[in-house]
């Protein structure tokens, strides 16, 4: 399993559990449709089927907190950190309080080498991050790199 998924929520389900729960979904018969067929498809692994259900959303949903976090989810699987980083950041800004974009961004600015930027960014994030113990296992992570083998301890046992 790889690093970014260990201790997380599946990400299709999490979208999937918001579309059930209807909270987030705006007044759009085609933006149900749609986000439902992508989230349906990601579930298969269909990810370049799910990628265009993404694309044919309008413009005017394609900033919202789940269709960022689907589209996310599809970047990392392919290991596409750079563009991941990106989206990540839109989910910063979307759903500020919430640690989905805070962690992803961490984690690409790690894989790409910004480790010291991954730790500093987590640090300035919502207090959401703070009850996710896959936050205190990447901050441990990033410790060790770093050579704060004492901090990176800390956080190890906290994320256990």
């Amino acid at each position: 399993m790889a690093e970014w998924q260990r201790g997380r929520v599946d990400t299709v389900m999490t979208v999937t559990d918001f579309l059930a729960s209807g909270l987030l979904i705006p007044n759009s018969v085609d933006f149900k449709r749609q986000f439902r067929a992508a989230c349906g498809y990601a579930e298969l692994g269909m990810t370049a089927e799910s990628t265009a259900e993404l694309n044919a959303i309008d413009d005017e949903f394609q900033h919202r907190p789940e269709v960022l976090q689907l589209r996310l989810h599809h970047l990392m699987r392919k290991k596409h950190w750079s563009r991941a980083l990106t989206v990540s950041r839109r989910l910063c800004r979307a759903a500020p309080q919430a640690s989905a974009g805070f962690l992803h961004a961490g984690f690409c600015l790690h894989q790409i080498g910004r480790t010291r930027e991954a730790k500093e960014l987590l640090l300035r994030g919502p207090t959401a991050l703070l009850k996710e113990p896959i936050y205190y296992y990447n901050m441990g992570c990033y410790e060790v790199l770093l050579g704060n083998l004492k901090d990176a301890r800390v956080h190890l046992q906290i994320s256990f």
